[in-house]
């Protein structure tokens, strides 16, 4: 018995837990109002059957108090003619129909209690119908809301582990990767050029110097061949290059002595 009261157990856990995870709380609602509805029409087919029912009843004592009132009369007329059995055979049936009478009256009255109490339940099954079908409205919206936000708080956890967004991640580092390659790659295409210009405007320095150089050469082979009267010889430019530098040697220490003299004067 344990073991099967321990399998029962887990069974209704499971089967509970499985209707729990299965309910939907929108078509709960739904399912929930519709059944309301369902019951009011069967409160609604009850209430009408009693009211039928105790129309019934009322028409039936009227006819038991109809015929109460008939035999009475009968029984009146048939001692006035002399027929005392007759009349006793009258009141015999008046007897009857005001037990009937007072039976169909008792029932009747039972009936309208029970038709007051259905007509009581209907009007507040009614009423709960209509507050219920109001906060359904309002309970959808809540549990569409709450779904909604549950949803995206799932999308956003989920967000970091997806493989779309990681892909993606990865297709913007790869992008940024070869714009850095593009720029860097401008940018020694741009140096390359610059060197070439640089080198060109160098060739024409170079080209400018040889100019020189070449004016400089053919100046100095038309030095060359000036007639020897007009050349001093290699000896006479270097003395006259020392005398030069000793006139001005002897100029410069003649004046830093004056100079001294006057500021021994001024002390």
């Amino acid at each position: 018995m344990g073991l099967l009261d321990r399998l029962s157990r887990l069974f209704r856990a499971n089967l509970n837990d499985l209707v729990s995870k299965a309910e939907d709380p929108v078509k709960i609602l739904e399912q929930s109002v519709s059944d309301m509805q369902a019951d009011l029409v069967k409160l609604r087919q009850a209430v009408a059957m009693a009211i039928s029912s105790q129309k019934r009843l009322r028409s039936q004592a009227d006819q038991a108090n109809v015929q109460v009132k008939t035999w009475y009369e009968r029984a009146e007329l048939a001692l006035q003619k002399g027929e005392e059995e007759l009349a006793r055979e009258a009141l015999s049936r008046r007897k009857t129909f005001q037990e009937s009478f007072a039976a169909l009256t008792n029932q009747l009255q039972a009936q309208e209690g029970q038709v007051e109490m259905l007509k009581r339940s209907l009007v507040a099954l009614e009423g709960k119908i209509a507050e219920a079908k109001t906060k359904k409205d309002m309970l959808k919206a809540r549990a569409q809301a709450a779904q909604a936000q549950q949803q995206l708080q799932s999308a956003v956890g989920n967000m970091g582990a997806n493989s779309a967004m990681a892909a993606f991640d990865r297709m913007e580092d790869k992008v940024q990767a070869l714009e850095a390659s593009s720029q860097a790659a401008a940018e020694l295409a741009g140096a390359d050029l610059e060197s070439q210009f640089a080198a060109l405007e160098g060739g024409d320095d170079v080209d400018e110097e040889l100019n020189e150089l070449r004016m400089r050469l053919k100046g100095g082979a038309e030095a060359v061949a000036l007639p020897v009267a007009g050349r001093k010889s290699k000896k006479e430019i270097i003395a006259s290059s020392s005398n030069e530098v000793e006139k001005v040697k002897v100029a410069e220490v003649d004046a830093d002595l004056e100079e001294l003299k006057r500021s021994m004067d001024s002390l």
